[in-house]
């Protein structure tokens, strides 16, 4: 039964059925005849079917949603005992939105000392993706905003505050300010994130908030890419300041805070919401729980795991 719940969500994952039988590591055939035991054993029709896949019946979704349950359990219950012989054995897969990805080095390395045993896969995508691939199984938990787009029902411990700064040379305009207010960064021509990361509607938003229209010169989905041109001297752009002091300025490139008003995220580690938790994502989430008063951002008595089950819109 657990083999044919997995084709399903391999399914819903892949949305063709040789891409889900190759995921599966099986034939199109064996896939194929896999779900249609499923529909035999439950006695419905779970999946629409034409020359391709077209779909899920209603039945078919909520077997999905029963599926991701138990095919959850079944995994947990299989590393819970494997960690009670061996100590937190595998692989932990943590996708992290790119403005966070360095940080993300401040939870594996701890982690790592506590259990040397413990293999990581670090992604980079954007935050609607880290909360698909958490809902598939496909990681084991992601870094991203908790606090402006809907998270849906994970568990979540706050990190740290995103606070963003001009990028821009010493000598050009602007250059020599203390602070800047989201008013003047509107008339600067920007390299910015492209519009599929949530960072950027988060900076189009307080942009047009001042009342300027975004219009960047250049756009990436790398923060690698941005950050080289800046270090031209040529281009400007808005970091987090956390993500512009771990890339590391040169004397000829300043960041300077914007104000008015002064725009704070909360970034943080999201889990899928389960009891018991698979041991290796537990141990990572009080690996958060420690890390979480260090990084001066959030107040100790506060950055506890909570369960989001809803939109939590800004």
């Amino acid at each position: 039964m657990i083999d044919k719940l997995e084709y399903l969500m391999a399914l819903a994952r892949e949305r063709h059925f040789g891409h889900a039988a190759e995921a599966c590591g099986v034939t199109q055939p064996t896939l194929s005849a896999g779900i249609k035991q499923l529909e035999a054993t439950l006695g419905v029709l779970l999946v629409q079917r034409g020359s391709r896949f077209i779909g899920f019946t209603q039945e078919g979704e909520r077997t999905l949603d029963w599926a991701r349950r138990i095919v959850g359990d079944s995994r947990a219950l299989r590393q819970e005992m494997t960690a009670l012989k061996q100590g937190l054995v595998g692989r932990l897969r943590i996708a992290a939105i790119p403005t966070a990805l360095p940080m993300v080095a401040a939870l594996t390395t701890p982690y790592r000392a506590r259990h040397p045993d413990v293999r990581f896969t670090i992604l980079s995508r954007t935050s609607i993706e880290i909360l698909t691939l958490l809902e598939n199984f496909e990681i084991d938990a992601g870094v991203t905003y908790l606090d402006n787009e809907p998270l849906g029902r994970v568990n979540s411990v706050p990190l740290y505050h995103e606070r963003y700064q001009l990028l821009i040379a010493a000598d050009a305009p602007l250059g020599n300010r203390a602070t800047v207010t989201w008013a003047e960064v509107g008339k600067v021509p920007l390299c910015l994130l492209t519009p599929d990361m949530q960072n950027r509607r988060i900076i189009d938003g307080l942009l047009r908030q001042a009342g300027a229209e975004p219009s960047p010169t250049l756009e990436s989905n790398s923060m690698i890419v941005l950050f080289a041109h800046v270090r031209t001297g040529q281009w400007a752009s808005i970091m987090p300041a956390k993500l512009a002091e771990t890339l590391g300025l040169t004397d000829t490139i300043r960041g300077i805070p914007i104000t008015q008003p002064e725009a704070v995220q909360t970034i943080g580690l999201v889990a899928p919401s389960r009891e018991p938790m698979m041991p290796n994502t537990a141990a990572l989430v009080e690996e958060a729980r420690r890390l979480a008063p260090q990084l001066g951002r959030i107040d100790a008595t506060t950055h506890g795991a909570r369960t989001t089950h809803g939109a939590q819109p800004q």
